[in-house]
Parts: structure tokens; C-alpha cells; sequence
């Protein structure tokens, strides 16, 4: 079945960090949604949209506010044929299956719907849909689309499973697996993890399984960020466990602290520039004598609208990674407005770490 997501109201159109915190919180229930409407509540065409799901073979999450919900099960009983009662201090159709605070489920022929109320600064209700394992995620480094296929498509075939290929960044691909009526996915993982042992990682979240992997080893790691402007920092920080990897980063944006705060040489800075290779080997350097960590990250780019020159356009970065015992360097030419030149940088120096220690992370 396949599951479509229906926010009603405003509020989750235009308040971006509400709408941000349910994403989040139904992520981790599940990988795959297969579409996602938004309604306004005052738009007219929402009973035949809602006629037309709930007439599926669907499961349906629907997400709306404590104003509008009895309202939404009142558009639900006129299809259903349904009365609404009070359940728990709620209004619900009667015919709800399971109930729980500001939310109930609803089973209709062959769809099954759960809807849910919930406004700003509340906790998200129970998700009440059982979402099974029919799909996956996993993630694959340094091959291209052409060759994955080719690698991994029989082994798709033998365990019965649907692939789908997606490219994130160059040299990290992103593998949604859908299982068939008889497919199985655990085995598939397993078999082309066999296949690709330096390449593969079975998890849908890279910086989770990075924090996990590193928690598990008592190891640390530390950014050093000027064009991402804390963004390297922002995507593990929002990790659950990244308190026990990391202890702190720096955000140097001016030579001045670059200079202070990690020890960058002024005759670097002078010679090279602070977009330049030299500078961020030398800002994982002082990330490293300043924390103590294991691993350090560091980024400088022109991520624009403004600041490039012809030597260095908009979209010039250079990544950094150390090790204890490894240093790597990359020089990028990105293509974006400023906010996904950052996004990509972020993507490349996470990319970095997890193939500067294999052995760490395969």
C-alpha cells in the first residue's frame, strides 16, 4: 500500500520549523512517503480529494489542527456513512478502529487512514498507521549510477525487490528498495553489502550511523566551518547521540579568527587566500590541537550571491579532512543559489570523512 501524506491548514504550509518537527517525527517511523498535499482550509476541492483516498487502497495520514479536526471527521463520515461520537474527549468517527490523544485510526473498505491533530509548540501525537518493512534505504560511495545497477540488479532480481537509484552527490548514491508481494530485503542488503564491502552502508541515515559508528569506537570529531557557516555542525548536532562524538566546532567566517582561533599562518592567509587548499589543511590542524578530537572537517568556499573573482567563482570550495594518521583535500565548483552551494559542501565533507576510514565505516 502506498502512503500518502495530507497536511490541512496554513500553518503547515507557512510555519516552516512546525512543519520541519512533524517531518521528523514521522520519518522515524518511516523511509518512503509517497506523496505529500498540502490544503488550505478553506480549499473547496478537499471533500473529492479525500472521496478519492479514502475509495483506495492507500494509507493516509492526515495532519490538521485541533480547530479544524472534528471538522475532518465530519468530510470522513459523509463518505464513510458514518456518524461522529465522543471518544476521549474527541469528536471521531464511530467507526475508528484505535484511538489514542489527538488521534485515531480509520479503516474504509481497503484504504486505512490516521488522522491526527496538532498545533504550535505541541508534541506530536501518536502515529497510529502500522507501517511495515516493505521498504528500505541504504547508501553507496564512489560508484556510479551504471555501476550499481550493474552490480547489484541481478541480486535485486534473485530477493524480489524494486531498486531505485538516486544520486545525492557525485560519488554518494542513495538506494530506495521496495520489496514485491514476495520479496525479501534483508537478504538483498546483505547480499550486495557482500558484493560491495568498501562501498556499501545498509542504513538510511548516514550521520546517525556515522555517530553510532564513532560513539561505538570512543572516538570524537570537530569542524572548523566559514563558508557553511555552522550548517556542518547543524546536521550532526540534530542527531540523537551527538553529544558523545562531538564536543565542540569553530565557525571562523574573517582571516582574523582563523588566525586566533585555529592558528591558521597569516602567511597562508596572505599567499593562498582563505578559500584555498592550503588554509583548510591548516584548519583541520588547529581543529585537532584545539579539541583533541579524532577526526576534524573544515570548509572554506565563496558560496555567493556576491564575493567571487575569476580565479574563484561563486561556487569555489575547498573541503578538509584529517585523521591521526590521514589529511585529504578537495577543490569543488559548485552550481547553486548560496544555500545549496552550502548543502552540497556539507554533503562532500561528510562523504570525506567516512572515506578517509574505511575500516571505521565499512
Amino acid at each position: 500500500m502506498k502512503l500518502h501524506l495530507l497536511f490541512i491548514g496554513n500553518k503547515f504550509i507557512y510555519n516552516a520549523s512546525l512543519h520541519e518537527y512533524i517531518m521528523r517525527k514521522i520519518k522515524e517511523k518511516v523511509d518512503f512517503i509517497d506523496s505529500i498535499t498540502y490544503f488550505k482550509e478553506s480549499d473547496n476541492s478537499l471533500f473529492l480529494y479525500l472521496e478519492e483516498e479514502l475509495n483506495s487502497s492507500n494509507k493516509l495520514m492526515i495532519i490538521t489542527s485541533k480547530k479544524h479536526f472534528s471538522t475532518i471527521g465530519k468530510l470522513i463520515c459523509t463518505v464513510t456513512s458514518d456518524n461522529q461520537i465522543v471518544n476521549e474527549n474527541m469528536l471521531i468517527p464511530s467507526n475508528s478502529s484505535i484511538f489514542e490523544d489527538a488521534s485515531y485510526l480509520l479503516e474504509y473498505r481497503d484504504s486505512i487512514t490516521n488522522v491526527l491533530h496538532i498545533d504550535e509548540m505541541q508534541k506530536m501525537p501518536e502515529i497510529l498507521l502500522h507501517l511495515e518493512e516493505s521498504k528500505a534505504v541504504i547508501h553507496i560511495f564512489e560508484k556510479t549510477k551504471e555501476e550499481v545497477a550493474e552490480s547489484i540488479a541481478q541480486i535485486a532480481q534473485t530477493f524480489d525487490v524494486n531498486i531505485n537509484i538516486i544520486l545525492i552527490i557525485d560519488g554518494w548514491l542513495r538506494i530506495d528498495i521496495i520489496s514485491k508481494k514476495y520479496g525479501n530485503i534483508s537478504e538483498f542488503i546483505k547480499a550486495a553489502k557482500e558484493s560491495l564491502p568498501q562501498n556499501l552502508i545498509p542504513s538510511s541515515n548516514i550521520v546517525a550511523f556515522i555517530i553510532e559508528k564513532l560513539s561505538n569506537a570512543n572516538k570524537k570529531i570537530t569542524f572548523a566551518e566559514s563558508c557553511s557557516g555552522g550548517l556542518l555542525s547543524y546536521y550532526f548536532t540534530k542527531e540523537n547521540g551527538a553529544s558523545k562524538i562531538l564536543d565542540g566546532a569553530l565557525v571562523t567566517y574573517s582571516n582574523e579568527l582563523k588566525e586566533n582561533w585555529l592558528a591558521v599562518g597569516h602567511d597562508t592567509l596572505e599567499k593562498y587566500g582563505a578559500v584555498s587548499e592550503e588554509v583548510v589543511g591548516e584548519m583541520c590542524e588547529g581543529a585537532l590541537n584545539v579539541s583533541n578530537a579524532d577526526y576534524a572537517l573544515s570548509i572554506s568556499g565563496i558560496a555567493g550571491d556576491g564575493g567571487g573573482t575569476e580565479l574563484k567563482p561563486v561556487g569555489t570550495a575547498y573541503i578538509g579532512v584529517s585523521s591521526s594518521t590521514h589529511h585529504a583535500n578537495l577543490h569543488l565548483n559548485l552550481d547553486g543559489d548560496r544555500n545549496y552551494v552550502q548543502r552540497q559542501s556539507v554533503l562532500f565533507a561528510v562523504k570525506m570523512l567516512i572515506l578517509i576510514d574505511k575500516e571505521m565505516f565499512f
